[in-house]
Parts: structure tokens; sequence; C-alpha cells
């Protein structure tokens, strides 16, 4: 009835709202004003908004948190957060320790000392901002610190019990009760996916953010909020920098370092993978570590039903699914190009002795190498190779994981490489560089010239063991071959290197003895190299060899189509 009858009042102003108000609870209208005013508890608290620029029907010149919240007013004394549980509820307990995240650790201290200095005195407008790629543990390391200081950690809902989503808007409101109603208690406030209030992300199309559109009260509120908040996000790139300037401290949470992934595999998914898939799985580049708990959890639960013997497998396969999904390569592209498992420099043709390479930048660690050659010569698994001989981490970084179509996001995914590999004291491969290190001679565009000033000031700055691998040396600006302290050119393998890796692939695809015309036949092939036979074993797995025959006709048939050009572009030719 009274909805009814507050549709007949119409659109009203907000000075007939207060008097409207005051009539409907019996309240003098002095009353009404003082508790709506601007900078009031229930209008600052967001508790109550109130439209004030324009005439309106009651229903929307009013309104509550949300409508939730109006119903769950009547509660009793002592259970007031419960009114929130919609809009911001405690948070659950860590699950990881300090030592999961010991590759922040002064991160960890300096962070953890803010936060226990801002709650002793009680300071306003303490912030910090914590990014990185999904899964890498932003939230458990809030949850963490909290811990710490032993403050109970409220997250800010991104959904109702409902289950329908906040938007940033209904979220930033929640938000802004938060900081209002924990106040007084021992309190942080974790707002994860903050993207959701700042975030335009890549597209400079996107819609304003809604902390764009509220600038001035969302600069205020990060100045005065009274709870210390930690925002979380995985996407920086589209907070506005005048966001970014006040929060107290931001911090990167990177992946885990290949040393502590080893043993995060190994105690996460050490029942069930074999110690060989356990390393190869924590070399995995751009692996989080929530993916593969995740992975973990799904393959326990289903083990029985699966088999045994399919474990390994359906880690692989979740795990490869999640990554490729992500945009990233996945778990095959760590292969080396050699199927049988092994590696050796005899089967590589190169210009220098590899061996003492390696045994020189052991002593050094710092050196900057060029390896250029046809494909499937081995460049690759020479950088993979290297860094186990110099025992550090490897760093392999692809085109496709620096390329963007954004200006401005190659450099600072290139800039983002180096820095990662510096934090480990890794060893960083870039492979495909002439996409990189384009003559800038020939440049058409500005930020092609900008990508190569930026690979050269990378490069320059490095203090590791930085290799880079292409095929196209000729194209490369005549500047970073200056700055490369060692060139290494890949070739064809020779006749007896031929000869000796057709017999050990034999020995290991158990194809039998190789004769005498078999390796003739080797002989007589000009452009082989380690990816040709790796290839051609590979399709052994599926299309398998009768003999060693079977096998020597199928590697001249991978070296008759390298002389023949490979399979000819698809396209329009134009006549001349």
């Amino acid at each position: 009835m009274l909805a009814r009858g507050t549709s007949l009042v119409g659109n009203i102003s907000t000075a007939e709202l207060y008097h409207t108000l005051a009539v409907i609870l019996g309240l003098p209208e002095t009353a009404v004003r003082h508790e709506l005013r601007h900078d009031g508890p229930l209008v600052c608290s967001g508790l109550v908004n109130v439209t004030r620029r324009e005439r309106s029907p009651l229903a929307e010149k009013i309104r509550t948190l949300s409508p939730l919240f109006s119903e769950r007013m009547m509660i009793g004394k002592g259970e007031e957060l419960m009114s929130f549980e919609d809009m911001f509820f405690a948070s659950r307990p860590a699950a990881l320790a300090r030592k999961d995240f010991l590759h922040v650790d002064r991160q960890f201290e300096i962070l953890l000392a803010l936060l226990r200095r801002s709650v002793k005195e009680t300071s306003t407008g303490v912030n910090v901002l914590i990014y990185g790629s999904p899964g890498v543990g932003k939230t458990e390391f809030a949850r963490l610190l909290a811990s710490k200081i032993k403050y109970t950690l409220y997250e800010v809902a991104s959904a109702g019990r409902d289950g329908k989503p906040f938007d940033g808007a209904e979220r930033l409101n929640a938000y802004r009760a938060a900081t209002y109603l924990l106040a007084r208690s021992r309190s942080l406030l974790m707002f994860d996916e903050a993207e959701d209030v700042f975030g335009r992300g890549e597209d400079c199309f996107a819609p304003t953010s809604v902390a764009q559109a509220r600038k001035a009260w969302m600069n205020r509120a990060l100045e005065e909020n009274r709870v210390p908040t930690l925002w979380l996000t995985n996407a920086i790139d589209g907070i506005d920098p005048a966001f970014v300037r006040r929060f107290s401290a931001v911090v990167e949470m990177p992946a885990p370092p290949r040393t502590r992934m080893r043993t995060f595999v190994r105690e996460v998914a050490g029942d069930l993978l074999q110690p060989a898939a356990l390393a190869r799985l924590a070399e995995v580049p751009n692996l989080a570590p929530a993916v593969v708990t995740r992975a973990a959890q799904i393959v326990r639960a289903v083990r029985q039903d699966i088999g045994e013997d399919q474990t390994e497998d359906a880690m692989r396969l979740l795990i490869d699914g999640t990554l490729v999904a992500q945009g990233h390569g996945g778990i095959a592209t760590l292969a080396a190009n050699d199927a049988c498992g092994v590696y050796s420099t005899n089967y590589i043709s190169a210009d220098a002795d590899l061996v003492k390479i390696a045994e020189g930048l052991r002593n050094t660690r710092r050196g900057r190498l060029c390896l250029y050659g046809p494909p499937g010569t081995g460049k690759t698994a020479f950088g993979h190779w290297l860094a186990e001989q110099i025992g550090a981490p490897l760093h392999v970084k692809r085109i496709s994981d620096i390329l963007s179509p954004y200006v401005g996001r190659c450099e600072q995914k290139l800039a983002r490489a180096f820095r990662d590999a510096t934090a480990e004291r890794a060893v960083l491969l870039l492979d495909e560089v002439d996409s990189f290190l384009q003559d800038r001679k020939g440049a058409r565009h500005s930020w092609e010239v900008t990508q190569v000033n930026e690979m050269l000031t990378q490069m320059e700055a490095f203090e590791g063991v930085f290799i880079a691998s292409t095929n196209l040396m000729d194209g490369l600006d005549p500047a970073s071959i200056r700055r490369f302290d060692l060139k290494l050119k890949f070739g064809f393998m020779h006749k007896e290197q031929s000869a000796a890796l057709l017999a050990e692939y034999c020995r290991a695809l158990e194809l039998g003895k190789v004769g005498a015309g078999d390796t003739a036949t080797v002989d007589s092939i000009h452009n082989l190299t380690p990816g040709d036979f790796a290839s051609v074993a590979r399709r052994h797995g599926f299309s398998p060899f009768a003999n060693v025959a079977e096998f020597v006709k199928a590697l001249l048939a991978e070296a008759r189509m390298k002389r023949e050009g490979r399979v000819q572009a698809m396209g329009f030719i134009a006549s001349a």
C-alpha cells in the first residue's frame, strides 16, 4: 500500500523529498534533512543514496545500498554486519605459507611494516595495489598479510548470494559502506578484481571506467579511506596513472621462480606424475600455481574412474587446455627437438665449440649470443642445454609472447621479459628475434623503430646471459649485430653426425640395426638437421615404421620438401 501510495506523489524535488518523508515517518522535517545531508553518515557510507539534481519518483529519488540490505535491516543487536553479507564478508584463512612467497619476501616485509604502522596509528588513505597474472597467488598473499597482523580480512563481494554478479558501481558502493562500518574494528579490506572499477583494458575505444566516471570521489576515497585496503588486479595497464600514484604501495606479484615451482609442483602433484613429468611441468613458461593446484584436485577426484595409468595424461590435458586458452604455449612447446629425450652437442653443426662456450658462460654468467641458421638446426635446444650447463633457470619468449596490436605494449613486454630474467638470474632465450630487431632503415612506422630501440636498450643493460635465435640474419639491424658478443652459426649436419644420430634414433625406437646401405643413403642427404630426425621420430608415435629403411625413407622426404621450398604460399600472384 505504501509503495502504491508513493507512486501517486509523482516526480518530486529534493526539498519535496524531505517533506514527503517527514509526513510518512511522522518526524520533523529538520530531522529528516539532518539525517540525509550530503556529509552525513547515511549518505557518506552509501547506505542511503539521494538523487539531488533532478526530479524523479520517490522510489528512485532515495535508494538504499541494495534491495537485500533493505530486507535484512531488522536484525538482532550485535549482528549488524549480517545485513551486509551480500556486499562484503570475512575472507577465509590463507591456504599458503610464508615460504610460498619467498620470491617477494622483501615486498612482503615492507607491506607488513606499512600495515602494522597504519593500524597502530589509525592512519587514513592506506591502499596497496597488488597486480599480476591470474593464478600467481595475489589473493593468498593478501590473506597471509592480514593473518600476520592478526586483523580480520573482509572481501568486497563480486556477486550476490543469488549468483547475480555485481557491476563496478555496485562493488564500489559496497566498498564505500565497508570503509565506514569497519572503521573502528580490527579489519582490513580486500578488493579483488579491481579492474571492475579501474580498468578499461587495452582497448582505447572501451567505455570510461567506473573510477574515471567518479574520478574526484575516487581520488578522495583513496586518500581518506579509514580501513587499509588491498586492491588486487590482473590488468594494471588500463588503470589511470592518476589513480596509481595515489596508492601507498604498488607491488607486482610475479609467478614463482623455477626453483620454487619445482618444489611446489612436487608438493601438489607428486602422487600423480612421474619424476620426469614433474620436472618438465615445473619448467613450463607462464604456468601459475593455481592452474597446477586446480588440475591436481580434478585428477584426484576422477583418478579411480579414469585409471591410475591415465593420471599423467589427464594432468597434461587439463593444464595444456588452460595455458592455450590464456594465450600461452602449451606444455608440448617445452619439449626439445630431440624426441628421444637426448640432447648432445655432438649432433650440432656450429662454427664454434659449444662445450667451451658453456664453460666460459658458467664462469662469467654474462653474455649476449646470437644463434642463426636454418630451422631445426638445434638453436632453441641449445638454449635449453646451455641453461642446464650453467645451472640457471631458462626463460623462453616467443614472438607470440611479446607482440601486441597496441602501441607501446610490445616495448613493455620486452622490458618485462628482461626484468623477470634479471630477478631470477635466468638465461633469457628470445626466439625469432628478427621480429624485434629488423633493420630500422626499412621501417615504415614509428613503432617499428621504438621496438628496435627498446630491444637494444634492454640488451645493453642486461647483466645475465641472453640468447637470441633467428633464421634470418641478413635482416637484423646493424646496431643489434654489434651488440652481440658472439654470433654462432648453426648449419646442416655433417655425414658423421647424421649417421650417428640415425643409429641412436633407430636404437631408441627399436627399429633394428642400421645397415651400410641405410648409412650411405643418409650420407647422401646434405641438408639434414636434428629437427628432421625429431619430426620423423614423432611420426613414428602415431604411424609406426616397420624398419630402418622406412625411417630413412621418411628422412629423405623431409629433406626433399625443404629443397623444394616446402609448400608454396597461398594467395593471389600479380601477373607481369
